[in-house]
């Protein structure tokens, strides 16, 4: 028999009892399926088909998460003493079974108790159920996700007890929040990408209560896309003041954590900023947002001549090359409008070198450049929720719930869209090997 034909029949064979093994194993999870569904019919007689029957106090789901969080521990049990209950013990120290422990558990479905066995030299660490653990770790991502939707602890109190009948304190509460600081910390001193193509670093204004006075704060956000497109945020500072040293300290850390290269960094005319990106990142160009020069330029203006002055600034920024824009922003100043609002050009001209960088691009990837939209949207969001709370105790409660609003948002920024493609391979081109220093992420 040739070679083929044996290595063909050994495929057939090998085929044939695979597929009776995926048979055989079928049959068996449908026969457990029907076991397991002719019981939760009987349990479901005993308990009734009502609302408060199944999801109620005494309700039936809540027996089934008491009775399986019971099962799971004994299987733990089992395990760590190496024999199962009513075999004979197998340690040589004489460790065994010795009885269980009632405890009380909250969890989405209310307040219950389960017995957790224990051993007799009380070395057993359970890990479904940890020693001094009081909540189901289900109850803790509601409470988190309920918090970064802006909820109040109150609200979060009252939520709870009016949708699962779960009666919580607000130190309670307070206490899982609090558990997110140490992710926080570890966020903030991750380490990053060795080259982003754009960082966008921008403030969010938020109500602090500082020295029994509230005040408006700025919070430092720092987003970064890296050479594939995709965004995430760098880090939340939070600063009394501004200035170089502050800016100095943001880029040293970011060296710090391994980002060796930033291409852009789009900035909206914060003081000191540009000099302290030059003096960490010297090869960085630095780009002034536009949107943030334009606002800034707008508020020089009377309410009736905003729309006619917006559409002369315009004309410089749409220009076709920076020698084109230097020539309009110079007949702007010469204008009417240029010598009823002087400081508008005066201001063009102090920012020009950050203002021109993008005109190296095209149009497609000018938009993606000259201004800090993505940041912007991140804010709007954070706004959203920051607003319900009036104001932030301390500067430690704002970062929290920052982080866990930008956790859920990060979901959202791992598609970097069409206009990438076009600006990825401009920046490739414009900036060589220093863009393809990193391979981009795998998809």
């Amino acid at each position: 028999m040739c070679v083929r034909k044996r290595r063909k029949m050994r495929e057939a064979k090998t085929m044939k009892n695979e597929t009776e093994a995926k048979k055989t194993k079928k049959k068996g999870r449908d026969e457990r399926v029907e076991v397991a569904d002719g019981a939760i019919e009987q349990l479901i007689k005993e308990y009734g088909m009502s609302a408060e029957g199944i999801f109620g106090q005494d309700g039936l789901v809540k027996a089934l998460t008491a009775r399986v969080v019971e099962k799971v521990l004994a299987a733990e049990l089992t395990h760590y003493l190496g024999y199962a209950k009513g075999e004979k013990a197998v340690e040589a120290d004489g460790n065994c079974r010795n009885g269980s422990t009632r405890k009380g558990l909250v969890s989405e479905s209310g307040p219950m108790e389960i017995e957790v066995p224990r051993d007799r030299a009380g070395s057993f660490e359970p890990v479904l159920v940890k020693k001094r653990q009081r909540r189901l770790s289900g109850l803790d991502e509601k409470i988190l996700g309920l918090y970064a939707r802006g909820m109040t602890m109150r609200e979060i109190q009252a939520f709870l007890e009016e949708q699962y009948g779960t009666e919580v304190s607000p130190e309670l509460i307070s206490t899982v929040t609090d558990a997110v600081l140490e992710e926080v910390r570890e966020w903030q001193s991750r380490p990053l990408e060795r080259v982003y193509a754009m960082v966008i670093l921008d403030a969010l204004w938020v109500k602090m209560k500082e020295d029994g006075v509230v005040k408006n704060q700025p919070v430092y956000l720092a987003m970064g896309t890296r050479v594939d497109g995709t965004r995430e945020m760098l880090g939340i500072w939070v600063a009394a003041s501004e200035g170089a040293k502050f800016w100095m300290r943001i880029m040293h850390e970011l060296k710090v954590r391994g980002v060796e290269d930033i291409l852009l960094a789009v900035v909206d005319g914060l003081k000191g900023f540009p000099d302290a990106i030059r003096a960490i990142y010297p090869r960085t160009d630095v780009q002034t947002c536009i949107v943030h020069l334009m606002r800034a330029s707008l508020d020089y203006c009377s309410w009736k001549d905003l729309r006619a002055v917006a559409a002369a600034l315009k004309e410089i920024y749409r220009a076709v090359d920076a020698e084109a824009a230097r020539e309009r922003l110079e007949a702007f100043a010469e204008s009417a409008w240029g010598r009823k609002y002087p400081m508008i050009a005066a201001n063009w001209k102090r920012a020009w070198g950050e203002v021109i960088p993008f005109f190296a691009f095209g149009m497609g990837t000018r938009k993606l450049v000259y201004t800090s939209n993505a940041i912007e949207n991140a804010n709007r969001g954070l706004r959203k929720i920051i607003k319900t709370r009036g104001h932030f105790p301390n500067e430690t409660a704002a970062v929290k719930l920052i982080y866990l609003v930008i956790r859920n948002m990060t979901i959202k920024w791992e598609n970097p869209g069409k206009a990438w493609s076009e600006a990825a391979l401009e920046l490739a081109i414009h900036y060589g090997e220093r863009f393809n220093a990193t391979p981009a992420r795998p998809s």
